[in-house]
């Protein structure tokens, strides 16, 4: 169903109201009913059901007072403030899911560009954790995850090496990956920028293998000295994981 003909804020301003009850502390909003209902799908279908009533009251317990601040900002002025600070990204990704499951395309469309403006103008990547309470989150086919997805792809091919906590989750999050190598693809990179190992020869890889298995047993050697409390012939002090000395 196409989203309703945008209309001026002055024409949405009706004298109905809603009562919001939101979060455990059930924060009371008093908002325009039909600017609520015009914006979302969802609460069209609360406040208005099928049968011809009406409803005035309705509460949100799970979702948190300041993502829910900013969506009534966004809903009287169609505007999202841009974060100082990386960590002002956790109320946007949560405003995002509020978007999604209010079915506001208009409000996904500015978190998203928010999302992206503050990643290309800080020229940073989306970090890990962030990724993760997306996927935990959203479905497949979520912008936001494809986003988050695209970045975190350029990141990892234009990059030296591959970080080890990355390393750590797309060995144990299949679906990441898959979707991380699906990214790559639809860029159709020029074949001659890729390397074909078809037409080199392979002792350099196998230099670089046995270079690899030595230096993890000289590891596992060091780590076993550590662990026996010997290095060089000589008896170490345990520590803490506080770095302090014990006895």
């Amino acid at each position: 169903m196409a989203e309703p003909r945008e209309r001026p804020l002055h024409e949405l301003l009706s004298r109905d109201m809603v009562d919001i009850y939101v979060g455990p502390e059930n924060t009371h909003w008093i908002l325009h009913e039909k600017l609520l209902c015009h914006r979302s799908k969802f609460f069209r279908n609360i406040f208005y059901d099928k049968k011809g009533s009406k409803n005035s009251t309705y509460g949100l317990p799970d979702d948190d007072d300041e993502p829910f601040r900013l969506f009534v900002g966004w809903l009287y002025s169609a505007s999202l403030p841009q974060p100082a600070e990386e960590k002002e990204l956790a109320t946007l990704f949560d405003l995002y899911l509020m978007a999604e499951k209010w079915e506001i395309r208009a409000l996904t469309v500015d978190v998203l560009e928010t999302v992206r403006k503050w990643y290309h103008d800080s020229d940073t990547w989306p970090g890990l954790r962030r990724v993760q309470y997306i996927y935990a989150n959203t479905e497949s086919e979520s912008p936001m995850r494809q986003l988050l997805v695209s970045c975190v792809a350029r990141m990892l091919i234009t990059g030296d090496s591959m970080p080890h906590h990355w390393e750590n989750a797309l060995r144990k999050n299949g679906q990441l990956a898959v979707d991380i190598i699906m990214c790559v693809q639809k860029w159709h990179i020029e074949p001659e920028m890729v390397p074909d190992t078809r037409r080199s020869s392979m002792a350099s890889v196998v230099d670089e293998a046995e270079m690899t298995r030595d230096l993890k047993k000289q590891e596992a050697e060091t780590n076993g000295g550590w662990q026996n409390g010997e290095t060089n012939g000589h008896a170490e002090e345990e520590t803490t994981e506080d770095g302090e000395e014990t006895a």
